[in-house]
């Protein structure tokens, strides 16, 4: 199954210009099994994602994008916000009290160097990324971001190896033309976000690039 971890709608994620049920048929357009629907620090009410799923007949999942102290982490099984969760700490603490999964998002955001042809400045950005207290935290790094270039997902890649994590896709939509960039392929059936968590922990998952050769 190719599900799409993360993604954005309008009005929760402010900078999405995508409402939820234009979200979904695109993702149904782009050939997707299932889409994840993660605005930044805010969990949707699961009845309402229920209600989205029936009416488009499709498998919507919810999710959250958590803004932390060391960057952003995308976070499934959480029951809503709670104040705190931008320490690293805090957000681990309370997603092992609530069985919830957390996941490393676009790894390269303030990490990558401007020269990414200097190869020192590059090993030095990944040394310093390889410290970031969230990889601590995961059970995968996104290595594969729909908005970034092939060289900030190479670094994420990177990232991953040198960490021994797995890696999952995401497009990170706010826009139509964001969906269907790139998945995490799933090699179990998903039918809900308790399926969700159990792959995600077992590592029954692999990345994906759907629209162009990056990787």
């Amino acid at each position: 199954m190719l599900i799409d971890l993360h993604a954005h709608t309008l009005p929760l994620s402010h900078d999405s210009s995508l409402t939820a049920d234009e979200l979904i048929e695109a993702a149904k357009a782009a050939g997707l099994d299932g889409i994840c629907l993660t605005e930044h620090d805010f969990a949707w009410d699961p009845e309402e994602v229920g209600r989205l799923a029936r009416r488009h007949r499709f498998l919507v999942l919810p999710g959250m994008e958590v803004n932390t102290e060391h960057g952003h982490v995308l976070a499934f099984g959480l029951s809503g916000y709670r104040y705190g969760m931008h320490r690293v700490s805090e957000l681990a603490r309370l997603a092992a009290q609530e069985g919830a999964v957390l996941l490393a998002a676009h790894p390269y955001r303030r990490q990558i160097p401007w020269e990414p042809g200097d190869d020192g400045r590059w090993q030095e950005a990944i040394e310093r990324a390889l410290r970031n207290p969230c990889y601590g935290v995961v059970v995968a790094v996104e290595g594969l971001n729909g908005r970034g270039s092939e060289t900030e997902n190479r670094f994420s890649l990177e990232v991953a190896e040198r960490l021994g994590l797995p890696i999952v896709a995401g497009s990170d939509a706010h826009a139509r033309e964001d969906v269907g960039r790139c998945a995490t392929e799933f090699t179990g059936r998903i039918e809900g976000l308790e399926d969700l968590l159990e792959a995600l922990r077992r590592g029954r998952f692999r990345a994906l690039w759907l629209d162009r050769a990056q990787v």
